[in-house]
């Protein structure tokens, strides 16, 4: 089992930044992908961005050039700086890893943009 404490979320103005990180435990000696999902109200779940364990990202058109994922494998961490925010990025926020081909899911955090 691996356990996912996220954190970072809140309330920012529109063009403000975030950093959510997302901290892994348990059995995280297996985790491969690292990823982040968002699901906005009356809205399915969504990509926003995954990062393999050597590092190579990937992001949704809508986040890229504003957003930015890395990981932190001694700490089992994955991070997730947001800028130039938009009120479309108003969502709650999902962290989710993969390990021995599970997936794991983090509870959510909520991010505002708002003015």
């Amino acid at each position: 089992q691996v356990q996912l404490v996220e954190s970072g979320g809140g309330l920012v103005q529109p063009g403000g930044s975030l950093r959510l990180s997302c901290a892994a435990s348990g059995s995280a000696f297996g985790i491969s992908v690292m990823g982040w999902y968002r699901q906005a109200p009356g809205n399915q779940r969504e990509l926003v961005a995954t990062i393999t364990r050597a590092g190579t990202p990937a992001y949704a058109d809508s986040v890229k050039g504003r957003f930015s994922i890395s990981r932190d494998n001694a700490k089992n961490t994955v991070y997730l700086q947001m800028s130039s925010l938009k009120p479309e990025d108003t969502a709650v926020y999902y962290c989710k890893v993969t390990a021995i081909l599970r997936d794991y899911w983090g509870q959510g955090t909520q991010v505002t943009v708002s003015s």
